[in-house]
């Protein structure tokens, strides 16, 4: 009975920690990085690495811990094999899965998988924005602008970059955690997998470190799928609504709609890549990573048949959208926040109000 406690205390400690360790991250890590910048080949100022590292760290952070649940129900749907029903047989949506979970395993297993994407949520992003600016930057003309195809590129190489660096294994152990059907109100229902670092080191133990990467072809496939289509609309609405309300910078409501209509775009792109990776990802079977995507597209094909592929497309919408809605909203907003207080650095105004003070 004391060590059924002891793992439950355990479980919940490690993703508190998880999150604890991010939120310091993205205090500490700027002190300790090179003060790398990125500028186009026409701006006067130029933008420090660890700005978008700030930034993106905390967008991404606000972004998981709002859209989390929605993602855990998109995996449950996409990893039904039959079509989940209610005791009276009727076909259940996205918000009768949802409930069907907090019936059977609490409100709290919405959040399973949450401290993996947490613990990567701070490189993830800041891979994410610094990789696309440094792209951009190599593909501006000489007068530093960008055309459509430039930002499309720059969002696909930046899409691949972060799914090989951070996604897949991050999108494994949380897929892993997010399958596991064990009551958290239970203290006496342990599953397999206890936290995300415990996933971690179970299945590098059983499965070995390459099991990390299943699926990461697929992984980086519908990273910079979704990367290239976010970061055009957004790119291209967001310079549209300038222009036309001849505005230096939106508001933040308008950063959160161009946000939420741009983040649609990935998943209606690419719905079946991202339900094939979800079953490859979940299996723990050998086998090259052709052969696992073979017997999982065929398997799908033969037993659930085509519309299978989009199985989970509502709550990945709906998860998604409003996900990079808050990102791109608090990542402008970040962002705007460390540039003004670093202009006010440069311009004697901190040092000021201190000598003011004393």
């Amino acid at each position: 009975m004391y060590a059924k406690d002891f793992h439950l205390r355990l479980y919940k400690s490690s993703s508190d920690a998880s999150i604890i360790i991010c939120l310091l991250s993205c205090f500490f890590l700027p002190l300790s990085l090179p003060h790398w910048s990125i500028m186009s080949k026409n701006d006067k100022k130029s933008t420090p690495l660890v700005t978008h590292l700030v930034a993106g760290g905390a967008a991404g952070l606000m972004e998981a811990c709002t859209c989390h649940p929605l993602d855990t129900i998109k995996v449950r749907m996409q990893l039904s094999k039959n079509v989940n029903r209610n005791m009276g047989g009727k076909k259940l949506g996205f918000a009768g899965v949802g409930l069907k979970i907090i019936r059977n395993e609490s409100f709290w297993a919405l959040y399973k998988g949450l401290g993996a994407v947490v613990s990567g949520i701070v490189p993830k992003m800041a891979i994410r924005f610094s990789s696309f600016e440094l792209y951009k930057s190599w593909m501006a003309d000489e007068n530093g602008n960008n055309s459509m195809t430039a930002i499309f590129f720059a969002g696909l190489a930046a899409g691949t970059t972060e799914a090989v660096l951070v996604v897949s294994p991050m999108d494994l152990i949380k897929i892993r955690l997010q399958a596991q059907r064990h009551s958290m109100a239970d203290p006496l229902d342990i599953p397999k997998y206890r936290n995300a670092p415990h996933a971690a080191y179970t299945i590098i133990k059983e499965e070995g470190v390459r099991a990390l990467y299943k699926g990461v072809t697929l992984t980086a496939l519908r990273q910079a799928t979704n990367q290239a289509a976010n970061f055009t609309a957004y790119q291209e609405m967001k310079k549209y609504a300038k222009r036309i309300q001849n505005l230096d910078e939106l508001p933040s409501y308008q950063h959160l709609l161009l946000g939420g209509v741009s983040g649609a775009m990935g998943p209606l792109s690419n719905a079946p890549i991202d339900t094939i990776k979800t079953r490859i990802q979940k299996s723990s079977a050998p086998g090259s990573g052709y052969e696992r995507f073979k017997t999982v597209t065929t398997e799908i094909l033969q037993k659930e048949g085509v519309r299978a592929f989009y199985k989970g497309l509502t709550p990945r919408l709906l998860r998604v959208a409003p996900g990079q809605a808050v990102t791109f909203m608090v990542y402008e907003k970040v962002r705007g926040w460390i540039d003004t207080f670093s202009e006010k650095i440069q311009d004697g105004e901190i040092s000021n109000m201190v000598a003011e003070q004393k």
